[in-house]
């Protein structure tokens, strides 16, 4: 039998397990696509919802939005009572209420009618709150402690050292009291990164705050309630302040500072009192200085903590800082100031050790069994003096020592010199590193396995997919496309988390969004990404490598096609996941000057003379040529420009991208295609990106399509693509009919395939498909990630095939769920929670039968096409169950 099993008998039984019905409910509020957030700055907020499962539709919604808890309870919107509205919106609905006073609290909630206009129940009160006004209301002052900095300098030029490492510095104030509290707001930006303190605990549970942006532009602020932390009488406030993105290191070659030379704190503490009166703490002159236990921190280099140095109580009130400096103040800074617009990074899990051998004496290495993003948390009991140094990797070398040659230049050693006054535990504040490994030297002893615990970090963005299936090898892949996603989604979409890079390369991104989209819900992520990389566009239009853009190393120029589109494919994306039409409004300009650009640099409609391009990055052995990506990319772009300007009713824009679509087409058939179909370069890529973007029709469509098979078989039937053809090599081979090939390339576990990595341990994706080989060993150590999440694209076919989810219009409103059968699984269980609720596909094979189970959330419709069934079926929400039997 064909490995895809064809659907063509008749159904022996269908089922249909609708939830009854009742008052509609609803769940999940949502304000700015984010739960309960505080310090916004956008006045006229996004809210969304959820309607719970049992509801077929909403038919009108009703929200109420107060200053108060207390009115609220009472069905009293002082600040807006919306009326009943017509309408099955449950996301992106603007607040149409009174104007937001600075730092106002607005506690909100919804009631929705369903399909047969019966009222339902409020929903639990959400709030969010806004944010301190716009820049120019920023009072506080920005401070610092330069002189570390100098001090650093003079230790790296006499000591000839590796890097230049500045410790993080130590800003504090007391503050007194007096009146009583009733709420205490804390606002807090920076150029670096910090870690706020409040009578002497830490504030929140982010890392690396307030995030990384083009600073000279736009620096971004966090908002914390601390009301329950301040005390009448005296008070203590403090501030560890880091380098970071600011004026750390970056990218390849040690380079540091792209952004400025000394980090600076600004904080506004906002105390209201019973009487309505408001004090404010700013931070400003009157603030002091120090360094601690922290030497030094650094995300490429690592973290070195002295406990000796420790300076307790420093973050208390009644601490003596007599001698302690003065803060080095500036004033104010020209960027705006804005609220953080995503998730924070948090810690995502704690992971313990699977095991701790020692390769070698004194030194011991602890096999954490996943590749992950983040810190290690380190206990031990040692002598006053004791050194413990920790140093991290992917894999191991053959002697079972950590490998760390593909690090480049990153030092990634954390170390931490112990106090003696018993057990001791430590973590970093201020750096991450890559790697599954953990290489420990200087712990006095053997160490036990609790000695290392792993914390994983990462964008806190919330997990909405799922994936199981009979194979065990598949359920490992995508057990590693979600931990390379995490790994690398660390405030910006990054390429790899371990070696001296870690920057948002723009072809990455695009290539992996809508699998990202799947596995978590991204989108406050990427709205705040794309933010960062318009504020990268260049002068001339085009889009830059990476974003935010740095100053060194990476050339602030061209990111070539298939990179610099991601300004274009990924709002579209965004908009085709999430519904999100202001995400295409706020960058349709920098879209269209983007298009301009390439309109402008083409002007037969093909690619220039002279470009930038990487090409098929890291193919194998079959170069695509540039022109002919060039040429596609843009005419993918015109057709994404085309269907934004529709949404958005620019008519006369939609003729524009039609017609330059149409143009580039047939330039393209004139210059690449010839007469017996074969594509320049006749190249895997080269006929799928023919065939993904319609450029060939009729028999020219036909031939490509035969050209591609016939390409993939004479490598016997494995791929040759690399970052550009990857991303869309299976879903040209399901619209070609080839479900049959790409479910072989799926489950190909031999070089290169997306099985191979996983036969050989792999626990994340690799950035080659050679990254490591039986025959070689390890790849080439100048370019080598073993977190890297591009091939990673792939689970986005397995969702919409394995389990047959796919929308069919933004934001998951119509959707179709098509599972196609294969013999070589006998169940798969696929899940994901879109912006409605969850889609649930969980399908069995027992020989011929077949049965398939289907939820659907409220406010969707579905086409579901059961195995065995010529006709679909057309359902609303409910839950489904289908039986049938295959020939």
């Amino acid at each position: 039998m064909n490995t895809v099993i064809r659907t063509a008998v008749m159904i022996m039984a269908i089922t249909l397990v609708v939830n009854g019905a009742g008052s509609a409910k609803v769940s999940n509020l949502r304000c700015e696509y984010r739960e309960n957030p505080l310090g916004i700055d956008n006045p006229k907020p996004q809210l969304s919802w959820i309607l719970k499962s049992g509801q077929k539709s909403q038919s009108a919604y009703r929200i109420l939005v107060a200053s108060d808890e207390a009115s609220l309870g009472r069905n009293h919107g002082d600040l807006w009572d919306s009326g009943k509205v017509a309408s099955d919106d449950e996301t992106g609905v603007l607040y149409r209420g009174k104007k937001l006073d600075p730092g106002m609290g607005c506690f909100w909630k919804v009631m929705v009618w369903d399909q047969n206009g019966r009222p339902g129940q409020w929903s639990h009160p959400a709030k969010w709150s806004f944010g301190p006004g716009h820049s120019g209301k920023w009072a506080a002052n920005w401070i610092g402690f330069d002189k570390p900095r100098v001090d650093a300098e003079k230790r790296y030029e006499e000591k000839k050292l590796s890097f230049l490492l500045v410790p993080p510095r130590l800003l504090r104030k007391e503050f007194h009291i007096e009146k009583p509290v009733t709420r205490a707001i804390l606002y807090a930006a920076v150029l670096g990164n910090y870690e706020m303190r409040l009578n002497g605990q830490r504030v929140g549970e982010d890392f690396f705050t307030s995030g990384w942006s083009k600073y000279s532009k736009r620096v971004y602020y966090n908002t914390y309630d601390v009301t329950a932390r301040v005390k009448k009488g005296q008070n203590a406030i403090g501030g560890i302040l880091a380098d970071g993105w600011y004026a750390g290191h970056i990218g390849l070659k040690k380079y540091r500072d792209h952004f400025g030379r000394n980090p600076r704190l600004s904080g506004q503490l906002v105390l209201e009192h019973q009487d309505g009166s408001k004090t404010f703490i700013n931070t400003d002159n009157t603030w002091q200085a120090a360094t601690g236990a922290i030497l030094e921190s650094d995300f490429l280099a690592g973290e070195t903590y002295d406990a000796r140095l420790e300076i307790n109580g420093w973050d208390e009130p009644g601490f003596d800082a007599s001698g302690w400096n003065d803060v080095d103040v500036t004033e104010k800074i020209e960027a705006k100031i804005e609220a953080y617009p995503s998730v924070t990074v948090k810690a995502f899990q704690e992971i313990k050790p699977l095991s701790v051998r020692q390769p070698q004496e004194g030194s011991f290495v602890f096999d954490m069994g996943t590749n992950f993003a983040g810190i290690a948390r380190l206990k031990v009991k040692g002598a006053r003096g004791t050194k413990i140094t920790l140093k991290f990797g992917e894999r191991l070398n053959p002697d079972g020592t950590v490998y760390t040659a593909n690090l480049r230049q990153a030092r990634v050693i954390d170390t931490y010199i112990c106090k003696g006054e018993g057990v001791e535990i430590w973590q970093p504040r201020f750096t991450f590193h890559g790697f599954q490994y953990v290489g420990m030297t200087g712990y006095p002893g053997t160490p036990d396995k609790d000695a290392i615990t792993g914390i994983e970090l990462t964008s806190s963005t919330p997990v909405t997919g799922s994936f199981e299936c009979s194979d065990q090898r598949l359920n490992q892949l995508y057990h590693n496309i979600c931990q390379t996603q995490r790994a690398n989604f660390m405030d910006i979409p990054t390429d790899c988390p371990q070696r001296d890079e870690r920057l948002g390369w723009t072809g990455d991104a695009q290539a992996y969004i809508r699998t990202a989209c799947l596995n978590t819900d991204v989108q406050s992520f990427f709205r705040k990404w794309l933010v960062d990389l318009t504020d990268a566009q260049l002068k001339d239009g085009d889009f830059p490598k990476v974003a935010p853009a740095i100053s060194k190393w990476i050339p602030h120029n061209s990111g070539g096609p298939a990179w610099a589109d991601a300004g274009v494919i990924c709002p579209w994306a965004i908009y085709e996941v999430y519904g999100d039409v202001h995400i295409l409004a706020r960058h349709y300009d920098a879209m269209a000057r983007f298009v301009a650009f390439r309109e402008k640099s083409a002007p037969d409609h093909l690619a220039p003379k002279a470009f930038h391009c990487y090409g098929d990055w890291l193919n194998i052995n079959a170069e695509t040529p540039k022109e002919v990506i060039y040429a596609a990319y843009t005419a993918g772009d015109a057709r994404i420009m085309a269907r934004v300007a529709a949404v958005l009713g620019k008519d006369n824009d939609v003729v524009k991208y039609n017609t330059l679509y149409e143009n580039i087409k047939r330039a393209f058939n004139k210059a690449y295609v010839g007469k017996d179909g074969i594509i320049k370069g006749d190249t895997q890529t080269a006929y799928i990106l023919a065939l993904w973007f319609d450029l060939v029709d009729g028999p020219m469509k036909e031939k490509a399509a035969q050209l591609l098979v016939e390409r993939i078989k004479e490598r016997d039937w494995h791929l040759s693509t690399g970052f550009v053809g990857t991303r869309d090599l299976m879903h040209v081979l399901t619209r070609i009919g080839r479900t049959d090939v790409a479910y072989r390339l799926l489950f190909n576990d031999t070089y290169p395939s997306w099985l191979f990595p996983v036969k050989n341990g792999a626990t994340s994706i690799w950035e080659r498909w050679n990254s490591w080989t039986p025959e070689k060993g390890f790849g080439s150590t100048g370019m080598n990630s073993f977190s890297h999440y591009t091939y990673g694209a792939v689970g986005q076919w397995m969702f919409e095939n394995i389990g047959g989810i796919k929308s069919v219009r933004p934001g998951y409103k119509e959707i179709v769920i098509k599972p196609v059968m294969t013999e070589k699984l006998t169940w798969a269980k696929v899940s994901y929670r879109c912006i409605h609720g969850p889609i649930v596909v969980d399908w069995k094979r027992d020989g011929q039968k077949v049965a398939l189970k289907v939820v659907v959330p409220a406010n969707v419709k579905a086409t579901i096409f059961v195995p065995g069934k010529a006709e679909p079926v057309t359902v609303r929400a409910g839950s489904y169950e289908f039986n049938s039997e295959m020939p």
